[in-house]
């Protein structure tokens, strides 16, 4: 079974990041160029939020908000969820689930190495489900088994 940082070799660890002090507009501009649901928030070297898509729809009916004026960091989320790198695919799925998130950091030795959406990890799990299909596929057959004869005559 895959595991979280399996999953991030394969898509790729990257982690786009902006500084608190981030416009919401150009935070906007960067997460469509990247084609990304959540951005994370740096502040130096040290990830201190994240930013998501549903934050945009609550943060848009405040009175007030406007996204050309508005700073990333003071609308995004301090407390940030992660899973350890070594996490199973069904642990992800249980954490998306449970805790009803889309995104969730992937951490190892202390440090945020990746971040996972929900549509990466059941991505991992359809394929690996395909590919149990097709080896169970092949076992069943009774081609496979015809070979081992079982006391009958081929005909």
């Amino acid at each position: 079974m895959k595991t979280a940082v399996e999953i991030l070799n394969e898509k790729g660890a990257d982690m786009i990041c902006v500084s608190p002090d981030t416009t919401i507009f150009d935070t906007l501009n960067k997460m469509l160029e990247s084609k990304i649901g959540a951005i994370l928030i740096k502040d130096g070297d040290k990830i201190v939020g994240i930013w998501t898509e549903r934050d945009l729809m609550q943060n848009t009916v405040e009175p007030g908000f406007d996204p050309k004026t508005a700073k990333i960091g003071d609308y995004m989320t301090t407390d940030l969820l992660a899973a350890p790198y070594n996490a199973t695919v069904y642990y992800l799925k249980d954490q998306f689930l449970g805790r009803r998130l889309r995104h969730l950091l992937i951490e190892r030795d202390g440090e945020y190495i990746g971040i996972l959406s929900t549509g990466d990890v059941i991505r991992a799990s359809l394929y690996e489900k395909d590919q149990e299909l097709r080896n169970l596929n092949a076992i069943v057959s009774w081609d496979y088994y015809e070979d081992w004869r079982w006391g009958r005559k081929k005909k």
